[in-house]
C-alpha cells in the first residue's frame, strides 16, 4: 500500500490574481507549478499546517480563508491528499525561499501553466469559480 501524504495549498489571491509557485530542480515534480504549501504536521489542522508552511516557504504571513477542494493523486513515491484554501496576505509579500519561481497569474493565464496533477482539480474549480 503507498504512503498516504497529507498536504495543503494555499490558493493567495491579490486582486484578480492567484500566486503560482513553480517547484525547483532536485525536488519530487520538479518544475511543476502548484499551490504553496506542504506537508502537515502531528497535531496541525490543515488550517495550520497551511499558515505555518507560507511563514517558513514565502516568508509572508497569511489568513487562510475558504476551503477549495481536497483531491488525492497516486504518485511513484506515494499518494497525495492535497486540501485547498482560499488565503489572503495579511503581511510581507511573497520571496522565493524553496521554489524555483513564484507568479502572480490571472485565471485564465492558470491554464498555460504546467500544473503537478495533484493540483489540478483544484486549478479547473478556481478557474470555474473566478472566471475566465
Amino acid at each position: 500500500m503507498k504512503k498516504r501524504i497529507n498536504v495543503t495549498g494555499a490558493v493567495i489571491t491579490k486582486g484578480s490574481k492567484i500566486l503560482a509557485a513553480r517547484r525547483g530542480s532536485g525536488k519530487a515534480l520538479a518544475g511543476f507549478w502548484e499551490f504553496p504549501g506542504g506537508k502537515i504536521e502531528s497535531g496541525e489542522t490543515p488550517e495550520e499546517s497551511l499558515a505555518r508552511e507560507l511563514r517558513e516557504e514565502l516568508l509572508c504571513e497569511a489568513e487562510v480563508g475558504e476551503f477549495v477542494t481536497t483531491t488525492e493523486h497516486d504518485y511513484d513515491f506515494g499518494t497525495v491528499v492535497l486540501s485547498t484554501y482560499f488565503c489572503t496576505l495579511v503581511s510581507g509579500e511573497p520571496m522565493l525561499t524553496e521554489h524555483e519561481e513564484i507568479r502572480w497569474v490571472t485565471p485564465s493565464e492558470m491554464a498555460s501553466l504546467n500544473w503537478a496533477p495533484a493540483d489540478i482539480p483544484a486549478v479547473e474549480l478556481i478557474v470555474k469559480k473566478l472566471g475566465q
